[in-house]
């Protein structure tokens, strides 16, 4: 079940592995009009998470679990000014970091993922890439890859809102 399309990737994006290779590749992005880094962006999706995804990291966590994959347990909504490579944010590893792009992953032995938060151009990017090692990689990303698609959306509908007032606020 490869979910990759056409996408037009922005020359700042990093994947997880080239396109032919990846399982899964979905990118989705917002016009935005003031200054705002890669980390700010991602800083102020994290402070409201949303209430379903505590639900689904609980979900998350009770059945990988019995698969050897570590509790991950979500997002704290902590909100990091001072990041760099190697530091994580939650559960994910900063690979990169720069002030236009963030780079983050996750791996372990059924698969890994790369997010990938980019500012440029006044557009925000989020592009998510995941590579599967075995059945049960593929099996977590069936629902997953559905679920993946209209969390980002929401996460940037609300972040646009967000800026929106923001920007009309000032």
């Amino acid at each position: 079940m490869a979910s990759i399309k056409n996408q037009n990737l922005s020359a700042a994006v990093q994947l997880v592995a080239p396109v032919e290779k990846l399982y899964y590749l979905d990118s989705q992005s917002i016009p935005f009009t003031t200054e705002l880094t890669a980390l700010e962006a991602w800083n102020r999706v994290m402070a409201q998470p949303m209430p379903v995804m505590k639900m689904a990291f609980w979900v998350r966590d009770a059945i990988s679990h019995w698969f050897g994959v570590k509790r991950i347990s979500g997002f704290s909504g902590i909100p990091r000014a001072d990041v760099k490579t190697g530091d994580h944010l939650d559960f994910f590893l900063v690979e990169d970091i720069k002030l236009e792009v963030l780079c983050l992953t996750a791996r372990d032995k059924h698969l890994d993922v790369m997010t990938c938060v980019t500012t440029d151009e006044h557009r925000l990017s989020i592009t998510s890439s995941v590579i599967t090692h075995n059945w049960f990689g593929q099996a977590y990303m069936f629902p997953v890859a559905f679920a993946h698609r209209l969390i980002v959306r929401k996460i940037l509908t609300r972040l646009q809102k967000n800026l929106t007032t923001a920007v009309s606020d000032n």
